[in-house]
């Protein structure tokens, strides 16, 4: 059986959080949650994330940081995403820069962030021939 989805939540209110925890979990995910900078480079870097959501404002600092650190790390997760409150061009651009997939708004519709979440953890296509791509 394949191992389920880790999906990290690095989210200072931890009202958001156990509730992403909540809707994450009853999809079929397993859910981590942080609130610090430090406390989820230190998990991703020891237990592989699928799903990275980000709060921009954690409790010490700039969330974009935990991505710079996990990638001198070589730890990125498969997928990450931005949750800001604030959506101006510059802080979207910011975000893209750094690897997130995508910027989301908060507060973030559950169905819609179940939705979506949904899409990022479909599993990966599998290569031909045991793992080397050969032409048609």
């Amino acid at each position: 059986m394949a191992a389920l989805p880790h999906v990290l939540v690095a989210e200072d209110n931890e009202l958001v959080s156990g509730a992403m925890r909540v809707l994450l979990e009853a999809t079929g995910n397993r859910v981590s949650t942080t609130t610090t900078i430090a406390a989820a480079v230190a998990l991703a870097a020891s237990d592989p994330v699928d799903l990275l959501l980000l709060d921009l404002g954690l409790a010490d600092g700039d969330g974009l940081e935990v991505l710079a650190q996990l990638r001198a790390r070589d730890s990125l997760p498969r997928v990450s995403v931005a949750l800001t409150g604030r959506d101006e061009p510059e802080i979207v651009a910011r975000c893209r820069a750094m690897g997130c997939t995508e910027v989301l708004l908060k507060p973030v519709p559950a169905r819609e962030l179940v939705r979506m979440a949904g899409e990022w953890l479909r599993p990966l296509p599998q290569s031909k021939a045991g793992g080397a791509d050969l032409p048609d």
